[in-house]
């Protein structure tokens, strides 16, 4: 068996070095949203050995390639009410995944689901509609794609779908958060922080960056190594990627925990943030260009999620 290798900071910023032909530039940004102060002590690791052991009990899983379709709400489709259902279909060569979950350990495969740019809702059982309450008016956006147990998305061709639409006096109440069925949060509730999440302006053609993991609370085991996870359409992070609409040139994703700069991303593959102190954190995503820009699509290619350490 492999040994998993911990990454340092400083090896991760000279393999990027490496790897783009130039210093990348390792200004920290000394702002920090949560309650626990930036922790020099954070590194990235590869993928740890209890995954690896998860990977071997499921089988031919792992390879699977499942393929999503939305079949409602329809693209550019308007809806008159706060009400929205969102109805899939998969396909694909599953391999055996299927969503579900086990009721014992409450894990298993999933969709993830997010509204706008907020944090997604695990769907776990596709045979039935996952129904969106309290849906404010104005212009949405739905993604979706296909999680293991441990929240990892696949990232086949055809796993993730997006679909933008619009509702029109719907009569939700905006001092309300928008929520599932089983009123877990999709959205909350304050009227601007949902305008600036709106879906109206991402241009499904364009570069976009889908932020998924981290998220939530993370206790005891859970802590320890904390996935970093997300989905990548309309580019890809090799040196010699492709931005639709800018000229041909790498494209990276850039994370910072708790507004200390950690290095960029150029391989979509995800990565195990270890050493969190107790405490609030905040990460940050961000899709950028040779030259350390944002690639602009609505707003969604920077993403800052806060997440709770408990230990």
């Amino acid at each position: 068996m492999k040994r998993t290798v911990l990454i340092s900071l400083s090896f991760i910023l000279a393999a990027i070095g490496a790897a783009c032909g130039s210093s990348p530039a390792n200004n920290a940004n000394s702002a920090n949203a949560g309650n626990a102060a930036p922790d020099t002590t954070v590194t990235a690791m590869s993928r740890p050995e209890n995954i690896k052991e998860m990977m071997k009990a499921r089988g031919e899983q792992d390879s699977a390639k499942p393929i999503l379709k939305i079949i409602e709400p329809k693209d550019h489709s308007v809806i008159s009410g706060s009400e929205v259902e969102l109805k899939l279909e998969l396909s694909g060569d599953l391999k055996g995944y299927m969503p579900g979950m086990d009721e014992a350990t409450h894990t298993g495969n999933h969709i993830h689901v997010i509204l706008d740019n907020q944090p997604y809702e695990a769907y776990y059982d596709i045979t039935k509609p996952f129904t969106l309450k309290n849906v404010s008016d104005g212009p949405h956006t739905i993604r979706v794609f296909p999680s293991r147990p441990w929240h990892e998305s696949y990232k086949n061709e055809g796993a993730f779908q997006m679909v933008s639409f619009t509702v029109k006096n719907g009569g939700a109440d905006t001092s309300k958060p928008t929520t599932t069925a089983d009123g877990n949060t999709m959205a909350n509730a304050s009227p601007e922080a949902k305008e600036a999440d709106s879906g109206g302006k991402v241009d499904p053609k364009k570069p976009l960056l889908t932020y998924s993991r981290p998220k939530g609370e993370y206790k005891g085991a859970d802590a320890e190594n904390i996935m970093l996870d997300f989905w990548i359409s309309n580019t890809d992070l090799t040196p010699a990627g492709r931005v639709v609409g800018v000229d041909p040139c790498p494209c990276h994703v850039k994370y910072w925990v708790d507004g200390k700069e950690m290095g960029q991303l150029n391989r979509w593959d995800p990565i195990w943030l270890n050493g969190l102190a107790p405490g609030k954190h905040t990460i940050k995503l961000e899709l950028q260009d040779r030259n350390g820009k944002v690639i602009e699509n609505g707003g969604y290619n920077s993403t800052t999620r806060e997440i709770t350490v408990t230990k």
